[in-house]
Parts: structure tokens; C-alpha cells; sequence
């Protein structure tokens, strides 16, 4: 059955797939390939099969599911391993990093200068001016210990 332009029915799935992989390769997001395959696993089976238009959506909606399940599935069990794993944890990256005080450290309350920015900060007691280390972090408040 000649479908629109005189392709045949899986020639679309089989161009929707490509078109898919293309997109995922030009704006990777670990997404589109999973329906690129679903497209040609439909354009496949409409091919052999020679399934009703209603049979080829239901083919490439199942699959598509099921390609996105399982790779969800197996990229929790199998996650990346980050060549810097304090990449997003901006606190965890100022551990060791000695600061200085601007607003007195008391009753663990008092702020610190961390480059050009301002912390809130935690522990023993210090005046404005004194130099402390950053020994860990509680939400965005750093902890600090004299050196």
C-alpha cells in the first residue's frame, strides 16, 4: 500500500528513526534514540507484517514505552561515573579551603567570604578578619574549625 509522496508505510517509520537518531546527536539528551528505535522497530514490523496504520501506532507507543522503561531501568543500575563527582555540589568543592570571617562566628552563627561570594557558617567562635578551614557543610551553611 503506497502511503503519502508513493512511500510505502515503513519508509516513514524508517525516516522517523533516522530523524530521531539525528536529533538526538545533534541535542544528546538520552531520549530521542530510545523512540528513533521505537520507529524502526514499528517500520520494521510494518514491513514484514504490512500492519494497519492503528497497528503501527500501537507497535511504536508499546515500544517506545518499553525502550524508555528499560533504559531508565538500566541507567539507575548503571550511572555514569563523573570524572568529578563534586561537579554540582559547590559546598562539597570548598572542603579544605581555608575562608576568612566578615561577620562573627558565635552561638554557630556568622558569615564567611568564599572567593568573592558570602557563606553562612558554623562552629567554633571567630572574629571578623580570622582565617578558618572548611571541614564540611550542612545545606549552605559551612562548617569551619580554626587552623
Amino acid at each position: 500500500m503506497d502511503g503519502f509522496a508513493g512511500l510505502a508505510p515503513y519508509w516513514w517509520w524508517l525516516i522517523a528513526a533516522l530523524a530521531l537518531a539525528t536529533a538526538e546527536i545533534v541535542a544528546p539528551g538520552v531520549f530521542l534514540i530510545w523512540l528513533g528505535a521505537a520507529a524502526a522497530v514499528a517500520g520494521i514490523l510494518t514491513a514484514l507484517l504490512g500492519l494497519p496504520l492503528l497497528g503501527q501506532v500501537i507497535v511504536f507507543a508499546v515500544a517506545s514505552v518499553a525502550g524508555v522503561y528499560a533504559a531508565r531501568r538500566w541507567f539507575q543500575r548503571n550511572p555514569g561515573i563523573s570524572p568529578d563527582p563534586l561537579l554540582n555540589d559547590r559546598a562539597g568543592q570548598l572542603i579544605g579551603m581555608l575562608v576568612t570571617v566578615v561577620e562573627p562566628i558565635a552561638a554557630d552563627r556568622g558569615r564567611v567570604r568564599v572567593g568573592d561570594g558570602v557563606w553562612n557558617a558554623a562552629g567554633i567562635d571567630a572574629v571578623p578578619g580570622e582565617t578558618v578551614r572548611v571541614i564540611g557543610a550542612h545545606g549552605t551553611t559551612l562548617l569551619v574549625e580554626r587552623i
